[in-house]
């Protein structure tokens, strides 16, 4: 009796062990749906459920929803990753009420923390749906301005330029070495090498994979020919995530020293003011990274006792201060050096003063060579957005020429009244490269005058073509117009222009315009009556939409009396 009771308690225990250890044995697929869900269906509807079970990651309303899956200890097998891609801001909706999204610094946070092991430790495969997520194009190059660096520190033009190339290998940072190095050791990570194809189509090719028997080949751990085949024609690859073998381990580790929280504030700075030790060119493949985690040092840490140690060892770095800003004023773009001067202040090796007059230098060597267009324009106004080098324009008078539109743009974006005026001027000109000039200024310093948008107004409808008049109301799109003058001269230019052209770029005004002095039934109707017909939507269409419940002829159809050209 004792022998069949022992045998009889075996069975029940057998019985109920047996559905945990069938589901412990199921793989974990997890999702990451940041757009489209047709990929993850194609997924679900393909495997089999007693072999594998679905988790997906995101939680709606929840911005820390990644942190959330670490802290639950979800254990992933498989990743599955789909929405729309960029290199820098990562993976992105393009639904407007949608805000989830998963960037490539969360991913490296998470990845070199190891404080997410479940969802980033025993992965086999990954698979990334999006655009360029495994380009191989590097983002950033190690350019002339390197080449410059190492060339002026004793290396051969040969050799230097033998070192620049190899930086860029090295630390070009192209999406798919960045993959590669968030998810180290995973042996098969599939994505695009450019365009991917969208959601439907995806899900399509993986259902044609599956049902040629690929499903027996999730989560094997083995790159699949048969599913690269199945997206013949659409740049599918595939990679192996870095090993600690491979020569760019060691880039991963500092990388690495930047989002590790086992690593305290003050350690990470010795980690920076050792990249300053480095070669200047060297350094400069670091900026980006660098910028990010001097700015992302908040207040309180600065005031900690260990970091500011850390902080001051740099601040007192001569050599390295010496080098870096030889390095800077050698810069190849502007844009560079200005962020370059920007991160010696955060460092300690420019004071306000001293910033100020590196700054106002770089922008005297760009008026000196006459190299001044819209994208300097935009550069000098964003930094002066606080007016704080206004003060400092007369230092620029030997190297001005007031009659270029280009010098006088840079003076504007110093608060120069005279040169603001002429910029405007410029707006309604000939010249095309002067207007782009001007469109960059306007993008940059708003138009708040009534008499100023009155006069541009007028000049607009005086304009001799349509394709000069749309180029001048496009660079007022970002005005917001309330002056009603104004709003009855671009209602007039909508009424007698026989251009969709321009109308349409009027309506890329009115609909930013202040709809409490545009709804005026008088101007709706005009813009109803004269509207030229369009081939789809437009912008006109757009605008029409915005003034029918505001106006009290909402209900008018549009007619068109002219014919579109």
């Amino acid at each position: 009796m004792r022998s069949i009771l022992q045998r009889l308690l075996l069975l029940a225990l057998t019985a109920v062990a047996w559905p945990h250890d069938a589901g412990a044995a199921r793989q974990t697929v997890c999702t990451v749906t940041v757009n489209s869900a047709d990929e993850k269906e194609a997924f679900r509807r393909s495997l089999p459920p007693d072999k594998f079970q679905f988790v997906e990651l995101i939680e709606p309303g929840r911005s820390d929803w990644l942190a959330s899956a670490c802290r639950r200890g979800i254990r992933c097998d498989v990743l599955v990753i789909s929405g729309h891609h960029d290199g820098e801001s990562g993976f992105f909706s393009d639904r407007v009420e949608a805000d989830e999204y998963l960037s490539p610094d969360q991913m490296e946070h998470e990845s070199c923390s190891d404080s997410c092991p479940g969802v980033f430790a025993n992965l086999k495969e990954v698979y990334l749906f999006g655009c360029n997520t495994l380009n191989p194009e590097p983002v950033n190059s190690a350019s002339a301005e390197v080449v410059r660096s190492l060339m002026r520190s004793g290396h051969s033009r040969s050799d230097a330029e033998r070192i620049a190339r190899g930086l860029g290998e090295r630390y070009g940072g192209s999406t798919r070495e960045r993959m590669r190095l968030i998810f180290h050791d995973v042996p098969a990570i599939y994505g695009f090498s450019s365009v991917a194809p969208l959601g439907p189509t995806a899900a399509s090719f993986l259902n044609r994979y599956f049902h040629s028997g690929g499903s027996s080949e999730v989560a094997s751990g083995h790159p699949s020919a048969r599913l690269v085949g199945s997206f013949s024609g659409h740049s599918l690859t595939v990679v192996r995530g870095l090993k600690d073998t491979d020569p760019q381990a060691a880039y991963r580790r500092d990388v690495c020293q930047f989002f590790d929280d086992r690593l305290s504030p003050a350690q990470k700075l010795r980690f920076v003011h050792d990249l300053l030790h480095r070669d200047p060119g060297e350094v400069r493949m670091w900026l980006d990274r660098i910028e990010r985690y001097a700015a992302s040092l908040s207040e309180k840490e600065r005031g900690s006792p260990d970091v500011a140690q850390a902080l001051n060892d740099i601040a007192q770095d001569s050599p390295a201060r010496t080098r870096y800003l030889e390095f800077a004023r050698d810069a190849d773009l502007p844009a560079t050096r200005a962020r370059m001067i920007e991160l010696a202040a955060q460092l300690g090796w420019l004071n306000a003063d001293q910033r100020r007059a590196e700054l106002m230098q770089m922008i005297s060597d760009q008026l000196a060579r006459n190299a001044v267009g819209p994208a300097e324009v935009d550069l000098v106004c964003g930094i002066n957005r606080n007016h704080e080098l206004d003060a400092a324009r007369d230092d620029l008078s030997s190297v001005v020429v007031p009659d270029r539109v280009s010098h006088a743009a840079m003076l504007a974006c110093l608060g120069d009244a005279q040169a603001h005026a002429r910029v405007l001027q410029a707006l309604t000109g000939a010249s095309d490269q002067e207007a782009r000039i001007a469109e960059a200024y306007l993008h940059r310093r708003p138009l708040s005058s009534p008499a100023e948008l009155r006069s541009i107004a007028s000049a607009v409808a005086q304009m001799p073509n349509a394709r000069v008049q749309v180029r001048a109301l496009e660079a007022l799109a970002h005005q917001q117009v309330s002056d009603p003058a104004t709003l009855d001269s671009l209602t007039d230019l909508f009424a007698s222009t026989d251009s969709v052209a321009v109308q349409t770029a009027i309506a890329g005004i009115l609909v930013r315009a202040d709809y409490a002095v545009l709804a005026r039934p008088d101007i709706v109707q005009t813009l109803q009556r004269h509207r030229l017909r369009t081939n789809g939507e437009s912008m006109i269409d757009v605008l029409m939409r915005h003034l029918q419940p505001r106006s009290a002829v909402a209900q008018l159809q549009p007619v068109s009396t002219t014919s579109a050209r």
